[in-house]
């Protein structure tokens, strides 16, 4: 080489180094995340130096971190050409990948790079990236750990592995690995600690798995730093809906809401009046509630949340078919709305449309896979139409020296959402200590149940009773025939015709006394906790006499979990003739009781948990012209739940209404009560 070529050489390197040293302030733009001004400096000194590898790799990047990505992956694509063997510039095209979302193409690049320098630290940390975003998380685990090899305790590898371990914990939450994604989250904490977003994610897989107390300490915790003040207020009023506290809920949620004019971050503001509009309607605070999300709705007419927001308050009021369409507009605007095709299945199903609802919760689950609020809204839903066996054994005795030994056990078996077949035995021995009597019977019907219009349901039972007494034999017809009707929203109507044989004890047996009833069954609701039931039963016997039975309950409901109410009964009975001296039969008997009913429902009751019910009443009964005299009544009911299929309970009664007991003897009834379901499944899912 000649000492002019090296002269050369010596004044592009100064020249180099000059503009390098002169291209600070477009470094320090990059570093700082001034995208925009960095761009508009790094083309500012191409126009100059044009063919400047540092100036031209710094533009690459400004432009691609300034949006354009796929402008930046053509500069490096260019670049490349010209130094096809620069490893920076090969790095930065790998990064432009990403940048364009480009993942399969980047996982194949990175692969070669790491062929090329397994030690590289960017290599290392991009190739984990790309995994992440391609969701396979235990490779991205893997790699970033291999990079945080290279450079322990590096921020950005740090920082790239605690969203990794997001993305993995929610994969296995989604798959209900709640464990593992529990000890993802709680290495996050150990990185980076009260970090809120995996603060949120740990709360929320606690919400998933029912431990609430943990989810109170977490938005507790969130809540000390008083900038995330409305989030911890907004999950704490949550967590106290969940546990049934819904006038907490309220207060904690109306806290939040105060914050409104405060926020600046529309999802937060948005999350805050969403949770606010629920808590008024969990606390059925429906006018209010109303007026909101028609203030609402007039400036966000089609926005899906308020539209949710409608649709969950119509289905609250029992206004399904509102509801629907509200859901149905979600959809159209979103097909994969979780809330418009789970919150959809929840209407349908309540209207009484039974396919349509599975169908809407299964469409929710080929977008959200294995989600468990849709995953047990199906498991519900199958538990209704999944055949299951019932039986009872009891123990029946009263002041009359009456006693009777029962046994009955009910077959129920869908064999579609619509029909169910319908089977019964029944075995009951009574006896009297005084009179010595004894009497035996058999009751076998079959039947079967079929919805003939959503809000229409028909069944039918026919059968025979085999009964044995002192002095005869005999075989009746028994029958039950009735209509389920729901009319108009909250009111349900039940009307029917029965015929039974008089078995209350041995002597009534041995007279074979038929009866043929004709009832209704009326039950209306509100939206104000208030309710009210009637009944009214026509008899008439075979013994050429003929009863008039009315009841009627005013009640309210005080809570909801567990079901608590109390209220006012009138029962009102007259016979055409009169037999005391065979049967409880008096021209004119009235009986007012106040009661106060608790229940924790089995059907809502979870796997290894107990549930009961409780009722006391008292009251006074008028029987002909006599005096007045107090009456009491007594049922409780105490039950485990060994899995979803099967259960057991208890249960009692005792009272001495006159009109309880076809004798009108005080009376104890003791029993024992089984219900297995004999498949995990429908039939017709099989």
């Amino acid at each position: 080489m000649t000492f002019k070529s090296y002269l050369v050489l010596i004044a592009l390197f100064i020249s180099s180094l000059g503009v390098s040293q002169n291209m600070q302030e477009g470094f320090t733009y990059l570093e700082t995340g001034k995208y925009e001004a960095a761009e508009t400096y790094f083309k500012t000194v191409l126009k100059e130096y044009p063919q400047n590898k540092t100036a031209k790799l710094c533009y690459g990047r400004a432009v691609g971190l300034n949006g354009n990505s796929k402008e930046a992956v053509s500069i490096f694509t260019d670049l490349l050409k010209d130094y096809p063997n620069d490893f920076e510039i090969k790095l930065n095209y790998a990064e432009s990948l990403l940048w364009d979302k480009n993942y399969d193409t980047a996982k194949n690049y990175y692969e070669n790079l790491i062929k090329e320098n397994d030690q590289s630290f960017p290599a290392l940390l991009g190739y984990a990236n790309t995994l992440s975003n391609l969701k396979i998380y235990d490779e991205a685990l893997r790699y970033v750990n291999k990079a945080l090899e290279t450079s322990p305790g590096n921020q950005n590898a740090l920082t790239s592995k605690k969203y990794i371990n997001l993305g993995y914990a929610y994969k296995n939450q989604q798959q209900q690995n709640y464990e593992e994604a529990e000890r993802l989250l709680k290495e996050n904490l150990s990185l980076f600690k009260n970090d809120k977003e995996t603060l949120i994610n740990l709360a929320n897989l606690y919400l998933i798995t029912e431990t609430f107390d943990k989810v109170e300490t977490i938005y507790n915790t969130i809540g000390s730093n008083e900038t995330d003040k409305t989030i911890a207020l907004n999950g704490l009023a949550l967590v106290k809906h969940l546990k049934g506290k819904e006038k907490a809920a309220f207060k904690i949620s109306e806290e939040a809401y105060s914050t409104l004019a405060n926020l600046n971050d529309a999802t937060l503001k948005q999350q805050t009046q969403e949770l606010y509009i629920q808590a008024l309607i969990w606390n059925k605070k429906y006018k209010e509630a109303q007026s909101l999300i028609d203030e609402l709705i007039k400036i966000k007419p089609n926005d899906n949340w308020v539209l949710a927001l409608r649709a969950t308050l119509n289905i609250y009021k029992s206004d399904f078919k509102k509801s629907v369409m509200d859901y149905n507009s979600i959809l159209k605007n979103d097909t994969s709305s979780f809330d418009g095709n789970l919150g959809k299945a929840n209407a349908l199903k309540a209207s009484g449309f039974y396919n349509e609802a599975y169908e809407s919760a299964n469409n929710t689950l080929q977008f959200y896979d294995k989600q468990k609020d849709a995953t047990n809204f199906i498991k519900d839903l199958d538990m209704r139409f999944t055949p299951f066996l019932e039986t009872k054994g009891s123990y029946t005795f009263d002041n009359g020296d009456n006693e009777t030994y029962a046994f009955q056990t009910n077959l129920e078996f869908p064999t579609s959402t619509k029909f169910k077949w319908l089977a019964n035995y029944g075995y009951r021995t009574t006896s009297n200590s005084v009179t010595d009597n004894k009497a035996t019977s058999n009751n076998f019907s079959l039947g079967l149940a079929y919805q003939l219009l959503p809000n229409i349901t028909f069944k039918g039972t026919a059968g025979i009773t085999s009964a044995k007494a002192d002095t005869d034999d005999y075989t009746q017809l028994l029958t039950d025939v009735s209509f389920n009707i729901k009319p108009f929203k909250l009111q349900v109507l039940d009307i029917g015709y029965k015929r039974e044989l008089q078995n209350f004890n041995a002597d009534l047996l041995d007279r074979e006394i038929v009866m043929n009833h004709f009832y209704a069954n009326y039950n209306l609701s509100t939206n104000f906790n208030l309710g009210w039931f009637t009944q009214y039963y026509y008899t008439s016997q075979n013994d050429d006499n003929s009863r008039n039975l009315l009841f009627t309950s005013l009640y309210y409901n005080i809570l909801s979990k567990p079901s608590l109410k109390a209220g006012l009964n009138y029962q009102y009975i007259t016979f055409k003739n009169q037999v005391p001296a065979i049967y409880f039969s008096p021209e004119k008997f009235n009986a007012t009781e106040i009661f106060i009913n608790l229940i924790k429902d089995e059907v809502t009751t979870k796997p290894k948990e107990w549930f009961y019910e409780l009722t006391a009443a008292t009251g006074y009964q008028f029987i002909e012209n006599n005096e007045k005299q107090s009456t009491y009544r007594i049922q409780g009911k105490l039950g485990y739940k060994f899995c979803d299929r099967a259960l057991l309970n208890i249960y009692g009664t005792r009272s001495n209404i006159a009109s309880a007991t076809a004798a009108g003897f005080t009376f104890t009834e003791i029993g024992l009560r089984f219900k297995w379901y004999l498949f995990e499944k429908p039939v017709f899912k099989k």
